[in-house]
C-alpha cells in the first residue's frame, strides 16, 4: 500500500521519484518537455496504470484527481543562476514559477516542494523570492525556505539549492516542520568515483601553520571545505587570481623568472582602480614601467608570443586568460581523490577533472611542484564519467543512463541530488501532512477499537 500519491513537475530524469518511491510514495504523473529526459524516465520507471505525462507545465490545468498529497518540481533555473545571466522573471523560464504557483492554486495538493539554485536567495534576488513565497501564501499555504547542501546529506558535492516546502493552511500538521539537520558523515570524493577496488586514498592531511600557508593574512572568500591548517586539496588554472594551489599559465610552458615576475606584477595590479573600473584592467608599459623599472617592450612581446598575454590596443597588456572560470587549456580544477567535495555538476558541465593519484606535502612550495611534476605533467586526471556524476547525485547504482555520456551529463546537472530530497521528504512525512484518507480513516478506526 502506498502511504501518498505525488505529482512530478520538470520531471527531468526523476530525481524526485527515487526519493519519494523510497518512502512509499506513487507517482500520479509527471510532466516534461525534453525529450530525451522523457526517454531516460520512462525506461527507469514503472508507471502505475493511471500515471499521467502531462507534457508541458504550460497545458497542466485541474488534474483529474480528487485529493493529491504533494507537488514537487525542480523549477528551471537558469533564470537566477550566473549561467543563466540571472535575468529572472525577464527570462521565459523565470515565468515558468507562474505556472508552477497556478498548478498549486487549482489542484491544491496538501503539500509541495520546489527547488532552486541557492542564487534565486541571493540579495540581488529577494525580490523575486519574496514574490514567489508571497503569491504561494496567498493561495492558502504555509511557507517556508531554505537552501541545503548535497554535501550534508551524504554526497560529496558541493552544491548549494534552495528547497520551498509549503503546506496547506487548513491541515493540521502532528508536528512542526522543520528542514533536516546535516548527517555529519564526512563523504569523501573517490568512494563515489571508479578507480578500481585496489585504490584506498585515506590518508590524514598533514597539519601546517596557516601563516606558512598564507602568510599573515588568509584570504577571503574560501569555501566552508577548505581548512585554514591544511592544503587544498585541489587545484586551480587561473591566471587572475593566486593562491597556494593557484596554477597559472606561466607555470606550464618555460618562462624566465623575470617573466613569471611580471606575470606576477600585472595580477597583483591590474585590479587596482587606478588602473580602471574593471574588475580586471590593461596595464599600459609606461603603468608596468612604474612597478618594474627594467620592463622592456620586448619583454611584453615575448609573453604575447607564447600567449600568455594580450595587447588591446590604446589601452595595454592583459591575459589572455583573463576569465575566472574558462581555466587554462581546457582545464579549471583539478580534484584530488581525498576530497571532501567535487565542484557543482551543471547542465553546462564544468571543465573540472579529478587526479587519479594522490599527493600531499608539508609546504606550499613542494605541494604545487609535485602535482606539476606527479599530476599534470604526466596526465594523471581525467573527466568524471556520466555513472560517476549520478554516483554523485546519489542515483542507484542501477539507473539506466542515457547511452550518450554528454547528454547523460547535462541532465545529471540538471536533476535534484536525491539525498537531499529523500530527507527533506522524511520530515515533511513525519508532520503526518501526507496521509492519505485511507490511511487516515483506518488509523481513526484502530484508535477507535483500542478504546
Amino acid at each position: 500500500m502506498h502511504k501518498f500519491n505525488f505529482v512530478d513537475l520538470f520531471s527531468g530524469i526523476g530525481g524526485f521519484r527515487i526519493a519519494l518511491e523510497k518512502h512509499g510514495g506513487l507517482c500520479l504523473g509527471f510532466s516534461e518537455i525534453d525529450k530525451n529526459a522523457i526517454s531516460v524516465y520512462k525506461k527507469n520507471f514503472k508507471n502505475n496504470p493511471d500515471e499521467i505525462e502531462f507534457g508541458s507545465i504550460e497545458k497542466i490545468n485541474k488534474i483529474p484527481i480528487d485529493d493529491i498529497d504533494l507537488i514537487v518540481g525542480g523549477v528551471p533555473c537558469q533564470a537566477w543562476s550566473v549561467a543563466g545571466k540571472m535575468k529572472g522573471f525577464e527570462d521565459p523560464r523565470g515565468k515558468l514559477w507562474f505556472d508552477t504557483i497556478r498548478v498549486i492554486k487549482v489542484n491544491k495538493p496538501k503539500s509541495f516542494i520546489l527547488e532552486n539554485v541557492k542564487g534565486l536567495s541571493d540579495p540581488r534576488n529577494l525580490e523575486s523570492l519574496n514574490l514567489i513565497v508571497t503569491e504561494l501564501k496567498n493561495i492558502g499555504y504555509e511557507v517556508f525556505h531554505k537552501v541545503l547542501n548535497s554535501y550534508d546529506f551524504g554526497l560529496p558535492q558541493n552544491r548549494d539549492r534552495i528547497f520551498i516546502v509549503g503546506f496547506r493552511k487548513n491541515i493540521k500538521l502532528n508536528q512542526e516542520f522543520k528542514y533536516p539537520e546535516p548527517l555529519n558523515n564526512n563523504p569523501i570524493l573517490f568512494k563515489f568515483l571508479d578507480f578500481g577496488l585496489k585504490n584506498n586514498f585515506l590518508k590524514e592531511r598533514i597539519k601546517i601553520k596557516s601563516t606558512e600557508i598564507f602568510g599573515n593574512k588568509i584570504p577571503v572568500g574560501r569555501n566552508r571545505f577548505q581548512t585554514d591548517e591544511s592544503l587544498n586539496d585541489f587545484f586551480v588554472f587561473c591566471d587572475t587570481r593566486d593562491g597556494h594551489t593557484t596554477i597559472h599559465s606561466w607555470d606550464l610552458i618555460n618562462t624566465t623568472k623575470f617573466e613569471k615576475q611580471i606575470c606576477l606584477t600585472l595580477l597583483k595590479n591590474r585590479r587596482k582602480k587606478i588602473y580602471g573600473t574593471q574588475d580586471g584592467n590593461p596595464l599600459s608599459l609606461k603603468n608596468l614601467k612604474a612597478l618594474l623599472n627594467n620592463i622592456t617592450l620586448k619583454d611584453l612581446e615575448g609573453l604575447v608570443k607564447k600567449n600568455i598575454l594580450k595587447e588591446i590596443k590604446g589601452k595595454g597588456y592583459d591575459f589572455v586568460n583573463s576569465k575566472n572560470s574558462s581555466g587554462i587549456n581546457g582545464i579549471y580544477r583539478i580534484y584530488l581523490p581525498n576530497s571532501k567535495v567535487f565542484s557543482t555538476l551543471t547542465a553546462t558541465g564544468t571543465k573540472d577533472m579529478i587526479s587519479t593519484i594522490e599527493i600531499s606535502s608539508d609546504n606550499v612550495v613542494d605541494y604545487k611542484a609535485k602535482f606539476l611534476k606527479e599530476i599534470y605533467k604526466k596526465g594523471k586526471f581525467r573527466e568524471i564519467t556520466s555513472r560517476e556524476s549520478a554516483n554523485l547525485q546519489g542515483f542507484p547504482k542501477d539507473y539506466k543512463l542515457h547511452s550518450d555520456e554528454r547528454i547523460a551529463k547535462k541532465q545529471l546537472g540538471n536533476a535534484v541530488s536525491t539525498n537531499v530530497i529523500y530527507y527533506l521528504a522524511n520530515n515533511i512525512l513525519r508532520t503526518d501532512v501526507l496521509l492519505n484518507q485511507d490511511h487516515e480513516s483506518k488509523r481513526k478506526k484502530n484508535s477507535t477499537r483500542k478504546i
